[in-house]
């Protein structure tokens, strides 16, 4: 089978170390397409277009591209890709990889154990040469609270479910979860927080979860309870964190994600005594399961001409 002639450019704003592992992981993935950096295209190629693959593209490649239809995100997240589309009619397709949830599910119990097994408070108590244990608690004991009932929610509730916590979840819209007590809208949300002893982040960064956890919704968790954001960093309010944290409202703080990224090295976040700091390493893209899935939307594409398009841009995700 002869190549087609219309190119499918990858556009990156990484490293071309980065760029170039990603070229190879989608050409292996796809043999009889033409994958190709953006850089390498002539203008008389680009505007023959219509698809491209991007990670973090720079908005201004993708304008290039006058019959552009469609674009495929090799990651998950894609607030800032949907906020650089904006209105363009473009449709998108971002990455639904079970290899990263099974990544993210395995995290959130990972986290999850080290603060029920109370892992940040004898690291402390070790640096001040303290020898005191405390009180084992069971995980049937302690709720585990999910924002967020997607794919990657769904399998971190299993996951937790297995290593016997009590756990609930939250979502826009009602979902039911064997073994999970679910709630949706503004009064579930607050129920939910209510009762979450350790509350897991997983929500997509849209408008309307900006700012969600602000010092009202904080101080609706138990006291002492403990936070683990997976998300996207704005989610949080930084300021009444901070204050949660300073008050003991909130006993810990697991961050894989900031608003600023790489942290800042003057962030408040290094030094607070009761925050984790994580370089966005939860769930990271495996490039060939992802590059796999990108090939066999692509070959749909090809054999039927429908977009697979999995983006409601008005909503964010």
């Amino acid at each position: 089978m002869s190549r087609p002639v219309t190119p499918i450019p990858f556009v990156s704003q990484g490293d071309a170390a980065t760029v170039q592992a990603w070229l190879n992981a989608l050409r292996a993935a796809m043999p009889d397409e033409r994958v190709v950096d953006v850089a390498e295209l002539s203008e008389t190629e680009l505007a023959q277009c219509k698809l491209a693959v991007v990670a973090n593209p720079d908005p201004a490649e993708l304008k290039r591209m006058p019959q552009l239809e469609w674009v495929h995100s090799v990651w998950a997240g894609v607030e800032r890709l949907v906020e650089d589309l904006g209105d363009s009619g473009l449709k998108l397709t971002r990455l639904v990889d079970p290899r990263l949830a099974a990544t993210m599910a395995e995290a959130v119990l990972a986290w999850t154990l080290y603060l029920h097994r109370d892992m940040p408070l004898y690291a402390q108590r070790q640096r001040f040469r303290v020898w005191q244990a405390e009180e084992y608690v069971l995980p049937e004991q302690r709720t585990v609270g999910i924002l967020g009932l997607g794919t990657l929610g769904e399998a971190a509730a299993e996951a937790l479910l297995q290593a016997r916590f009590k756990v609930c979840g939250w979502s826009r819209s009602q979902r039911e979860l064997a073994g999970v007590r679910t709630f949706s809208g503004e009064q579930g949300l607050a129920g939910m927080l209510a009762m979450s002893d350790i509350l897991v982040c997983l929500l997509p960064l849209t408008s309307d979860t900006r700012g969600l956890l602000n010092a009202q919704r904080l101080a609706m968790l138990p006291p002492q309870s403990q936070l683990i954001n997976f998300a996207r960093g704005p989610i949080v309010d930084d300021q009444a964190l901070c204050e949660a944290l300073d008050s003991r409202v909130l006993r810990h703080a697991v961050l894989d994600v900031f608003a600023t990224e790489p942290l800042p090295a003057d962030s408040w976040h290094w030094t607070h005594p009761d925050v984790t700091v994580l370089p966005h390493c939860s769930a990271p893209t495996n490039r060939e399961t992802a590059s796999a899935i990108v090939a066999g939307n692509v070959r749909h594409y090809r054999q039927t001409g429908e977009i697979p398009a999995n983006v409601d841009i008005r909503r964010g995700y």
